[in-house]
């Protein structure tokens, strides 16, 4: 039905530097739920946004969300053609009241000396174990999402310019991210041991390996909880405890209160920040601001505070 339509905004998202898989499976959901209803007008009517935005049974109010919005998008794309379409309001954005954990410098400390102490007490070839100091160390000086991280290919670090390529990330863009030579230092001191490993025909090409030398899966997050067990770092009272991912949060607030200290405006770094963490808008990296304020209203005071909402307020920054 939308065929052609689909694929050519598919291919304008794509040329954009999107990879846009999941919006392509859902518009191609768009395109059957057409055809099953004998669809003859060219573009969107109301009747049939009105259909496929109706909830579905197990379904989160945030897929429904991003459902609607594809649609929309698709819609408009078809208006700017000169087809007549009809574009759908999105509904209110399911509220989010997660609260990210940042941790301190000293609990930074005690999880890396944790990590570093860690011991396997039987042989098991499958551990990340090896991985572990290193990955810890990435992932907070860098600001990489776990799963960009473990899938990270060895011709994806290049420790002799000191940068990483990101090529498959959550919202679909490759960026380019800068790394310190210290890291860069560990990084090769670690490739040093892991290319003595008895990998041999199992050698996967993957940066972060197990000792087996397969990809490391989940049990990451295992180990990071025994880090932070050894650590003692325990979180909010009453919360869930901290999560590998909030090594991310952490970096994006410290990231922002180093360059305010610096007497950077806020103004020029957001942009920055926002390409360097991959986020799809703005507002997204504008949450940080604020936690920001809450965490370091000493530099915070120093900036004016017009900055803090240069961006409208959203519900929808990224918890995962």
């Amino acid at each position: 039905m939308y065929g052609l339509y689909i694929k050519q905004f598919v291919e304008m998202k794509r040329a954009l530097g999107f990879k846009y898989s999941t919006g392509s499976v859902i518009l191609h959901q768009i395109d059957r739920l057409a055809e099953q209803r004998e669809e003859t007008a060219t573009g969107i009517t109301k009747e049939f946004a009105s259909i496929w935005g109706e909830k579905r049974p197990h379904e989160s109010g945030t897929y429904r969300y991003n459902r609607i919005r594809i649609l929309a998008q698709f819609s408009s794309y078809l208006l700017d053609l000169g087809i007549r379409s009809y574009i759908p309001k999105l509904p209110h954005h399911p509220k989010n009241t997660f609260v990210p954990y940042i941790f301190t410098r000293n609990e930074i400390d005690a999880i890396f000396k944790a990590c570093d102490s860690l011991i396997l007490e039987t042989i098991n070839p499958a551990s990340v174990i090896f991985c572990m100091p290193v990955l810890l160390r990435l992932l907070y000086a860098t600001g990489l999402r776990i799963s960009e991280a473990l899938i990270l290919k060895d011709e994806d670090v290049n420790l002799n310019d000191g940068f990483i390529q990101i090529k498959d990330s959550k919202n679909e863009k490759e960026r380019i991210i800068p790394i310190s030579k210290s890291l860069a230092s560990v990084c090769r001191d670690y490739l040093q041991y892991r290319d003595h490993l008895p990998l041999g025909e199992i050698k996967s090409g993957y940066f972060f390996v197990k000792l087996n030398g397969d990809k490391c899966g989940p049990s990451i997050r295992s180990w990071f909880k025994t880090c932070l067990k050894k650590a003692d770092v325990t979180g909010f009272k009453g919360k869930q405890a901290p999560r590998i991912h909030d090594l991310r949060h952490t970096f994006a607030i410290t990231a922002l209160a180093n360059m305010a200290e610096s007497g950077i405006d806020l103004y020029a770094s957001l942009p920055v920040l926002s390409t360097y963490l991959g986020h799809q808008s703005l507002e997204a990296t504008n949450h940080y601001v604020r936690l920001t304020a809450n965490m370091y209203p000493e530099l915070i005071k120093k900036i004016d505070v017009v900055c803090l909402d240069v961006f409208p307020k959203i519900s929808n920054y990224e918890n995962d």
